[in-house]
């Protein structure tokens, strides 16, 4: 009978079997159970993160300014079954009567549909002239 002695080569050193590493490594691969101190300090390490890194990081994420419609126009009801529409003054071209109410048309019924104007005022500033022009529309 032949025997074979087999001998065992000692095992490569593992970075995990320092105390030191393989606390990394729970801690990255979030070993630790709740309720366990260890828990509660990555718990704790991740709400500073998130509570004090925007003071420190800037993320440079502020609201972009926007008007209401590109247009510029605001719609309020009167209360008597129309609707008022303020229309910038940039938005409507035309000098006489028939030009603004057609302008005023062009800019109003993409957002409102059909509509007939009843009646319009200019809002003026008083230095530049018309800034805008309120608008009074029932719906056809």
């Amino acid at each position: 009978m032949h025997t074979k002695l087999k001998t065992a080569e000692p095992p490569a050193p593992s970075l995990a079997a320092n105390p030191v590493w393989r606390t990394i490594k729970d801690f990255i691969f979030w070993s630790y159970e709740r309720g366990t101190v260890q828990y509660d300090i990555m718990v704790t390490l991740i709400l500073i993160f998130v509570f004090f890194s925007p003071l420190v990081i800037s993320f440079n994420d502020r609201p972009v300014e926007r008007s209401p419609h590109a247009t510029g126009v605001l719609v309020y009801p009167d209360g008597k079954g129309e609707f008022i529409y303020q229309v910038d003054a940039k938005a409507v071209a035309g000098n006489d009567d028939l030009a603004i109410r057609t302008a005023l048309l062009q800019v109003i019924e993409p957002i409102s549909g059909s509509v007939q104007i009843s009646h319009y005022e200019t809002i003026t500033d008083g230095k530049s002239g018309i800034v805008a022009y309120k608008v009074w529309v029932q719906r056809e």
